[in-house]
């Protein structure tokens, strides 16, 4: 990685760029932006139990699109605010068309009308992209209005990227002019649009750049090589994990987790796979996580980017050791950056897995990406104290937003770590020899004012002595009877201790800070599902 250079002590202040993306989404499972689909001599149906659950599209419900016969027949919806493509110019969409209710001999495309609702006769300057679907499958199509080509209605039209009129999108199938008939199923239907923004300061304050050829650093990764159940991994993997140089290795500033085709036997299992999985030695809760990866080939392979609650009880896992484990899968919360599956292999994902949805959840969402596996793409979290934003090269595709936050929809309210992995799945081809996920960088970022005297707090509770000793008390604002997590930060995040105990009263005393450094510390205490976090100094 020759991109940035800096020593251990830099922290790096960058501002995200005044465009941000506001994404317009509709998952038809309840949780989308857009309220005004209407059919335009077409049936439309927003809310139907999806008659097609497959790999790519295993949710719950789906819009359908019935075209009876109609000349004209399309769907669409209109937006308050223009559409501005100017930076942000693609849509894309999910779609299935089975064959059995086609009727003629249209050609199989689907196209995206972009209109201007307040015309009387708004098709008479509309900019259109076509493009081809496959019958009988799922399949995901984006439109980019900047780099795909476009058909004006009118040559005098602008370019699509130079207009601002246009606040009505409208979605055929297989063209208009004629009386045949079809029926398509479409979902996570979403678009970025351009917004004004104000900047936001981050710092810099872990990452990895590899940039030393041989064996990963052991102080930012652990290797997880524990069968945690003794005899396997989860999800029927066919995979040992191992903490060989074979398996994990850096050369000319890239890590490569291989994934290899061997008979390997490890803690008395013979496996016929051998591959890694790496644990971050470093923990944090809210912030920005970059990673530029290039994926891995062949069917069968299953790369993944993405975080751990620190108190999962995983036998072998890197903050089990340390002591933190004491809470069961999903309840620590999982947050999926990014997972791709080899059989479906232009297709890269998102997710989150909580007790409100885990294992096949619900909460996913992803991108069509041809070049996943033979160029490097930067997929980017965002963690607030809100919500998860998942994007892959600043295009976002998915948001994690929950109306309703609780333990069952957001154990994301405490510290996590990384995990960089590829397993084998149990559908691996039989051609598969060996593959690499590779990684240029991992970055962590997090708000430059993050170290705040209190966020989300009360008058009424308070900490002292500040500056602390080797203990302090929080004074609490009610009395209590619960267990209480408080967790010791360093200003640019880092946890350093965290303590749990079973409050009985209305303080909580943290003791045996004799080695804790003089310094500035952020002290985050979680009560009742509320996170209060003062500003402390120790002398």
């Amino acid at each position: 990685m020759r991109q940035l250079l800096f020593t251990s002590t830099l922290l790096l202040f960058i501002t995200s760029v005044k465009s941000q993306t506001n994404t317009i989404q509709d998952d038809f499972e309840g949780n989308g932006t857009i309220n005004t689909w209407y059919g335009d001599d077409c049936g439309i149906n927003t809310f139907l139990d999806n008659p097609f659950q497959q790999d790519l599209n295993n949710s719950a419900k789906v819009l359908e699109y019935r075209d009876q016969g109609g000349q004209y027949a399309n769907i669409g919806f209109d937006v308050n605010t223009n559409f501005d493509l100017s930076e942000h110019s693609t849509f894309s969409l999910k779609i299935y068309v089975p064959s059995n209710y086609l009727t003629g001999n249209q050609q199989n495309k689907i196209s995206i009308k972009l209109q201007n609702g307040n015309l009387n006769e708004p098709w008479t300057t509309q900019s259109e992209i076509i493009k081809a679907i496959t019958l009988d499958q799922w399949q995901e199509v984006s439109f980019d209005f900047q780099n795909d080509t476009y058909i004006n209605y009118t040559s005098e039209s602008l370019a699509p990227v130079m207009r601002t009129d246009f606040n009505r999108l409208v979605i055929q199938v297989n063209g208009e002019g004629n009386n045949d008939q079809v029926v398509a199923y479409i979902d996570d239907f979403s678009s970025s649009e351009s917004i004004e923004v104000e900047p936001l300061a981050y710092s810099l304050v872990w990452a990895d750049e590899f940039d030393v050829d041989g064996a990963v650093n052991s102080d930012n990764w652990f290797h997880q090589t524990l069968l945690p159940n003794g005899f396997g991994w989860y999800n029927s993997e066919l995979q040992h994990y191992t903490n060989r140089i074979e398996n994990t290795s850096i050369n000319d500033g890239i890590l490569k987790i291989t994934a290899i085709k061997e008979t390997y036997t490890d803690q008395g299992q013979t496996k016929e796979y051998t591959s890694a999985r790496l644990n971050s030695k470093f923990a944090f809760m809210y912030g920005k996580v970059e990673v530029r990866a290039k994926l891995p080939f062949g069917v069968g392979t299953w790369p993944a980017i993405w975080t751990l609650g620190t108190n999962i009880s995983e036998p072998g896992a890197y903050w089990q050791i340390q002591g933190y484990g004491n809470t069961s899968w999903p309840n620590c919360g999982e947050i999926d950056i990014m997972e791709h599956w080899g059989n479906n292999q232009n297709y890269v994902q998102s997710a989150t897995h909580t007790p409100s949805s885990y294992g096949g959840t619900i909460n996913h969402g992803g991108r069509f990406l041809p070049s996943a596996s033979t160029e490097f793409h930067i997929y980017t979290l965002e963690w607030t104290n809100e919500k998860l934003v998942f994007s892959v090269d600043d295009i976002i595709h998915y948001t994690y937003n929950p109306p309703i936050k609780d333990a069952n929809t957001w154990p994301f309210d405490a510290a996590q770590y990384l995990l960089l992995n590829v397993a084998i799945a149990p559908d691996i081809s039989e051609n598969f020899a060996e593959s690499s996920m590779e990684i240029d960088y991992v970055r962590v970022y997090q708000e430059s004012d993050l170290a705040i005297d209190k966020l989300n707090g009360s008058s009424n509770i308070s900490m002292y002595p500040n500056p602390i000793t080797t203990e302090f008390t929080i004074q609490l604002d009610d009395f209590i009877n619960e267990n209480v997590k408080v967790g010791i930060y360093s200003v640019e995040g880092r946890l350093l201790k965290m303590t749990e105990k079973k409050v009985f009263g209305n303080y909580i005393k943290i003791e045996d800070l004799e080695n804790l450094a003089n310094g500035t510390y952020i002290i985050i205490c979680k009560i009742k599902s509320r996170n209060f976090s003062f500003k402390a100094q120790k002398k």
